[in-house]
């Protein structure tokens, strides 16, 4: 086996990026739905809002981890140099 690796193309790496997304969807919208339930049975004599909500809360929080995956310029703290002052800087 050779040690070098051979470049992942940019399909490749949006289709790694779309699976985890939605790998993430599952569940965290899993666990909501799950928390949900509990939520519904234990404290509000089995209605159905605490189930949405808590569903909603997670499909919200994989939305936003799936957002910071595909642009990285979201993720708080996070700041982008040009491409062409760094190029000055190293001259």
């Amino acid at each position: 086996m050779s040690s070098t690796s051979k470049p992942t193309s940019s399909e490749n790496i949006v289709a790694q990026k779309y699976d985890r997304c939605l790998a993430d969807l599952l569940v965290k919208a899993g666990v909501g739905f799950s928390v949900g339930v509990v939520a519904s049975v234990i404290l509000f004599r089995r209605r159905a809002w605490p189930i949405a909500l808590s569903t909603g809360f997670g499909a919200g929080a994989a939305y936003a981890d799936c957002d910071r995956s595909f642009n990285p310029a979201r993720v708080p703290g996070t700041r982008i140099i040009p491409a062409s002052t760094t190029e000055e800087e190293t001259k």
